[in-house]
């Protein structure tokens, strides 16, 4: 019988951390043990559904003081999370995180010292398996058509726009298709930004409105058709599936991973 693994989250009080705190006290062979969030006013937590309360720190330093778990998720943003992922190597704790806006140098920097530590972590956009399949089928397809939007639209607190699953569709596309996309350029635009942002020739819209969690749709056309993929996350659990999946694996590995076709396989090899 394989051993358990103790899952802390950073940003355990979020709407998506709390979510990863009830997912991992639902799994055979997972437990939550704490959380760390900016905003604590305690010192614990109760996990959302049980009865379980877990230790609660303002920070993961704070929050290592008192316990030190196998793998630690982090769904927090841009520099605070590549610091929270800095300091989670150091301590020798593994992290899945699907944090969005970190940038080339600092996953470098996360590279280096997780293989320099001999420490797993994977960083993915996107935890929905579905999302993560139409972006692999995206890049299949992108090499039989010319032209190409893509449409995303999220809840209204989202900070990002793109989305950083939008962007990894977009590469994933400019990547099977080899080359950039033809684009029509309007001879007259009455509103500026209407034909969207411009990936590689890929228009990218993005849109931001309460009632909706996520949603990608990549449409490509070509002479006399149109192809369309729609991917939708109708709640946070959607996400659940693929962040466990993931806490599974970090274990295993002692580098960087990117991105969650690499643990599903849809990769030949690790970037």
């Amino acid at each position: 019988m394989s051993p358990e693994i103790t899952v802390a989250v950073n940003g355990a009080l979020g709407r998506m951390g709390s979510t990863v705190l009830a997912a991992a006290a639902s799994q055979d062979g997972i437990r939550p043990v704490g959380g760390a969030d900016v905003v604590a006013a305690t010192d614990t937590v109760t996990v959302s559904g049980t009865s379980i309360t877990v230790p609660l720190a303002p920070n993961l330093q704070s929050l290592f003081q008192t316990i030190k778990p196998d793998v630690v998720v982090d769904f927090t943003n841009g520099e605070a999370a590549s610091d929270a992922i800095v300091t989670c190597i150091e301590a020798g704790v593994r992290v899945v995180s699907g944090s969005t806006g970190l940038s080339p140098h600092n996953l470098e920097r996360i590279k280096q010292l997780a293989a320099e530590k001999g420490i797993g972590v994977i960083s993915a956009s996107n935890f929905a398996l579905g999302a993560v399949v139409m972006m692999h089928l995206a890049g299949i397809a992108s090499k039989y058509f010319d032209y190409a939007d893509l449409l995303e639209s999220h809840h209204e607190a989202k900070v990002d726009a793109p989305s950083g699953t939008a962007l990894s569709i977009a590469q994933a596309m400019i990547n099977g298709r080899g080359s950039a996309f033809v684009q029509n350029i309007a001879d007259l635009q009455t509103l500026d930004g209407t034909r969207g942002g411009n990936f590689n020739g890929i228009n990218v819209h993005s849109a931001r409105m309460p009632g909706r969690v996520a949603r990608h749709e990549v449409v490509f056309g070509a002479t006399g058709q149109t192809l369309t993929m729609i991917h939708d996350s109708i709640n946070r659990d959607s996400f659940m599936p693929g962040v466990m999946l993931a806490v599974r694996r970090v274990v295993e590995e002692k580098e960087l991973v990117v991105g969650l076709d690499n643990v599903l396989g849809l990769s030949k090899q690790k970037p």
